[in-house]
């Protein structure tokens, strides 16, 4: 039993650690993904204000501080808090005979660093991908889902506003993605991760970006937009689903873009039920659980 506390407590006091010397400055720049987070959102908000896609949005637009404290919340505070208990079943994993590598598929360790990055990119977008359809799909994982597609106005914090029970769903499955690939993270990984933050805050962004021949391959605003339309086509349950890589919904049929002037309202049928403030978002979907999916 010592061991598995012992696990739990280093792990969280680790994290906690870890980011109060990022705060300070104290690790690699290219690993302080506490100012990297802050610099990707002030360089993507600053080209919203210079380059607004729909010019009578505001700079500060609705819900501004609320995504703004998301961010902070789930990239930082709820992973430091669920940290410990994902170092305890790693543990636990390990005692009944469950290693990192138990399910490769695809050894990375002796490949290239960049091919090891591009695959690893690859294989965690996929399963995020595959895991937003789920969200979508089971009436479960949407009533928790919502709170993401609440947003009425779209902007770079959008990103990061989403329900603390999306955590626990993407996390098990990205950890398959990278047990996948030889159970480790490539040391260069903080690339793939600062791209993915940088991709995600663009495409919530108030920008008009397709990225010209690249849209079939990259995400982008204009796509992501219709992914929180408030009307979609009629008897399906979501449209590009896509987080960093369009490239799945194309080969999996699930895009949509019928026009791109960037005026369509955003949502979902009943979504004026969600509440307006935090405490009353990250717990909804427990008290909720009888509502069915508009």
């Amino acid at each position: 039993m010592e061991k598995y506390i012992n696990a739990f407590t280093d792990s969280f006091i680790g994290n906690v650690q870890w980011t109060w010397r990022s705060i300070l400055f104290e690790v690699p720049w290219y690993m302080n993904y506490f100012w990297g987070l802050i610099i990707i959102s002030l360089v993507v908000w600053g080209l919203e204000i210079v380059f607004p896609w729909r010019k009578n949005q505001s700079i500060f637009r609705k819900d501004f501080w609320l995504d703004g404290f998301y961010m902070f919340f789930n990239f930082f505070l709820f992973a430091i808090a669920i940290s410990g208990f994902y170092k305890l079943l790693e543990v636990v994993f390990i005692d009944i005979g469950i290693s990192a590598k138990t399910l490769t598929i695809i050894d990375v360790s002796n490949l290239s660093t960049w091919v090891q990055l591009l695959l690893f990119f690859i294989v965690l977008d996929f399963v995020q991908w595959f895991t937003h359809i789920l969200l979508h799909k089971y009436p479960f994982l949407w009533k928790f889902h919502k709170i993401h597609h609440s947003v009425k106005e779209m902007g770079f914090a959008a990103h990061l506003r989403y329900h603390w029970m999306e955590n626990i769903f993407y996390k098990p499955l990205k950890t398959i993605g990278v047990m996948i690939l030889g159970g480790f993270e490539p040391e260069q990984a903080y690339i793939v991760h600062f791209l993915a933050i940088t991709i995600g805050h663009f495409n919530h962004s108030n920008i008009k970006i397709t990225w010209g021949p690249l849209k079939y391959i990259l995400n982008n605003p204009v796509m992501h937009l219709y992914h929180h339309s408030y009307e979609l086509p009629k008897g399906s349950y979501g449209v590009n689903f896509g987080i960093s890589l369009s490239l799945w919904d194309y080969i999996f049929k699930t895009n949509y873009i019928p026009e791109d002037s960037g005026t369509i309202a955003l949502g979902f049928p009943g979504d004026e039920k969600i509440p307006k403030n935090f405490i009353g978002q990250i717990i909804y979907g427990f008290r909720a659980s009888k509502q069915k999916k508009e």
